[in-house]
């Protein structure tokens, strides 16, 4: 790995972050600043905790905790999508996709702590 671009994991939450972003501005005009901020917001961690966590990989126990963080924040995006199918079921199936996604990203991040923890070398 010569960037955090090389990451399985940077590459799926970018293309996903910038999925959420388009699919919130489906939400209804009051959720824009609500709902739609959140996961905005959420999805966005999930990207940036995985880069700032490769930026301090000489410092493993740095490196695992920003992953942690990567992996926390999926798991809000994931329940804010929840939220988002229930009280909006016109974008319910849009929700439901991107959950899926997400849920199988936090798989990948979960596999990758437990590499890091294992086998990170500095």
């Amino acid at each position: 790995m010569k960037t955090y671009h090389d990451l399985e994991i940077y590459k799926i939450s970018f293309e996903l972050f910038i999925e959420t972003h388009r699919f919130s501005h489906f939400l209804p005009k009051q959720e824009l600043y609500e709902l739609g901020s959140q996961i905005r917001r959420s999805a966005d961690s999930i990207n940036s905790n995985i880069v700032e966590g490769y930026g301090r990989r000489k410092y493993k126990n740095d490196f695992l905790r920003f992953l942690n963080y990567a992996h926390a924040s999926n798991l809000e995006t994931i329940n804010h999508l929840k939220k988002i199918s229930i009280l909006y079921p016109e974008v319910m199936e849009l929700s439901s996709d991107l959950s899926n996604k997400y849920g199988k990203l936090g798989v990948k991040i979960y596999n990758f702590i437990d590499y890091v923890s294992r086998e990170w070398r500095v």
